[in-house]
Parts: structure tokens; C-alpha cells; sequence
């Protein structure tokens, strides 16, 4: 099934968390992904561990919620996925550590906060995580339209599965690069 793609602004940020309530009653689960570990002085961004006290203590006190993040051992990243995929764990917050390699096909919401920090690219990668089972699944990006261009790359994403023709115009709208330089 395609994936269903939605920008959605921080203030609305609620009614992707009722989306995540209502596919986790349902018996599915969901992706939180985050672009930092920690909060920074220097960026105004939500982190992993902010938005994991914040769900797991507040908005989705009773069910369990996970954390996944690179400063993590390898045996803690591969207990928490475990949970995760077994349904221990019906929510996991994490950073891009869950871009590849995990497959749990209950997954049918991703939301990926701050998504004018990612590329088109990792991007798509990251919806991937969820449509792996039967049931209609969604990515929501939360962004605040504050550039044109970062709207007209999610747009791409809204608007398109195609991993080629993401790659076509992400390349269209960054350019080929500089080999040397």
C-alpha cells in the first residue's frame, strides 16, 4: 500500500499523536524520530531524550514508549528493536539509527520532527520503516514552513514514492555537488 505523507506544523503536533493513539489502539505501533540525542545550546530543536520524557511520562503515559539512539551499545540498541518488534513496545522514539536495517511490519505511522533537517534522501529511507505489512500507513513530517525551498522539497515527498524521482529532484533542487572542494 502507499505510504500517506502529510506536512504537518509543530501547533497541530497533537492530532499526529492522536493518529499514533488511534494506530497503536488498533495494535500497531509507531516511529517518533528525532534529529538530536540531546538538547543544544546552539539549535532550537527537540531531541530524542526530551521527546521521550515528554511522551512516555505525559502524552502516551499508558502505553510503553521506547528510546533508540546512537550512544547507545550495540546490545541496548538490539534489546530496545526487539522490544519494539515483539510489541513491548508500541512507540519508539529515536534518531536516524532506525534509517535501515529494521523491519517491523506492524509500524504503520512515522513521524519525523523537525524535517526540513533531513534530506530528501534520508528522508524517504526513513518512511520506508513503516507500509512494510497490510494496513495503511502514514509518515508525518512535522516542519513550520519557515523556507520555501525546504516546503518545495517535503512537497516532493508528499507528493511522490518513487525513490528515483525523489533522487531526480532532489538533484534537480541541490545540484550535482563539487567532486573536488
Amino acid at each position: 500500500m502507499p505510504i500517506k505523507t502529510q506536512i504537518i506544523s509543530s501547533v497541530n503536533r497533537n492530532k499526529a499523536y492522536a493518529l499514533i493513539r488511534n494506530e497503536v489502539d488498533l495494535g500497531h505501533k509507531a516511529y517518533v524520530v528525532m534529529p538530536l540525542i540531546d538538547e543544544s545550546e546552539k539549535l532550537n530543536l527537540r531531541s530524542a531524550i526530551e521527546t521521550y520524557k515528554k511522551l512516555s511520562e505525559g502524552v502516551f503515559a499508558d502505553i510503553n514508549v521506547g528510546l533508540l539512539h546512537g550512544r547507545m551499545t550495540s546490545a541496548e540498541k538490539n534489546e530496545i528493536v526487539r522490544n519494539f518488534a515483539s510489541g513491548t513496545c508500541q512507540v519508539l522514539v529515536s534518531t536516524t539509527v532506525v534509517e535501515v536495517g529494521v523491519d517491523v511490519p506492524e509500524a504503520t505511522v512515522i513521524l519525523i520532527d523537525h524535517a526540513d533537517r533531513f534530506g530528501l534522501a534520508q528522508l524517504h529511507q526513513l518512511r520506508g520503516r513503516v507500509g512494510r505489512g497490510h494496513a495503511k500507513s502514514h509518515c508525518l513530517l512535522i516542519y513550520d514552513r519557515k523556507n520555501d525551498l525546504a516546503s518545495s522539497r517535503l512537497e516532493v515527498l508528499v507528493n511522490s514514492n518513487d525513490g528515483f524521482e525523489i533522487a531526480e529532484i532532489d538533484m534537480t533542487l541541490r545540484g550535482p555537488g563539487q567532486v573536488l572542494g
